[in-house]
């Protein structure tokens, strides 16, 4: 048997379908209302907000996997794990953001749903990392992969003090939450 190797493109592919599924997930937890009133949308004001941050997060996930994995050619197996890693904490997302919704942004489900950002920043930060290991470094220079870097880790300190702060001023922890991932709208970090 020849060495088959894996591509960057199946890598993104497996990933994107994991990704579908999460979103899919997440969707399924979304039931109307029993009433058929304006007024019967006011009490999913919870569903509707954690659904929109959650599915902003898969999709600022998926652009800034994307945009990493142009940098590789191959996946190597330590690549592969390390996706795997990162994938399974974001299939954690559609369980914590149903508490979350269910409770209405109680301390003790914003802190699960803050933990789980932590875990997945961690988890890209390793993959972050094993794509710079394997990309060649003219197609992406040593500043844009440090600034790169310290956007991460800005993100992840963010993460790691909502998840702090939620079990006493959940509010806040969510607020947190959501501007760290304002970070990474863009996928490449500013080169200047």
């Amino acid at each position: 048997m020849h060495d088959q190797r894996i591509t960057a493109d199946r890598l993104a592919a497996f990933s994107d379908a994991v990704m579908a599924v999460i979103i899919t997930i997440m969707a399924l937890e979304l039931k109307a209302p029993e009433d058929s009133s304006f007024d019967s949308l006011a009490p999913l004001w919870p569903t509707i907000i954690g659904y929109g941050v959650s599915y902003f997060f898969v999709a600022i996930i998926w652009v800034n996997h994307h945009h990493l994995l142009r940098f590789v050619q191959d996946a190597t197996p330590r690549l592969i794990w390390v996706n795997f890693v990162h994938l399974f904490a974001v299939s954690l997302l559609p369980f914590a953001t149903a508490w979350l919704a269910r409770s209405h942004l109680a301390p003790a489900p914003v802190a699960v749903y803050a933990a789980i950002f932590v875990f997945v920043e961690v988890a890209y930060l390793g993959f972050e990392r094993e794509v710079f290991a394997q990309s060649d470094p003219t197609r992406m220079p040593e500043k844009a992969r440090r600034l790169a870097r310290c956007r991460s880790i800005a993100a992840l300190a963010i993460f790691v003090a909502a998840a702090l702060i939620s079990p006493f001023v959940p509010l806040i922890g969510f607020g947190l939450i959501c501007c760290a991932l304002i970070l990474y709208v863009r996928p490449q970090a500013p080169s200047k």
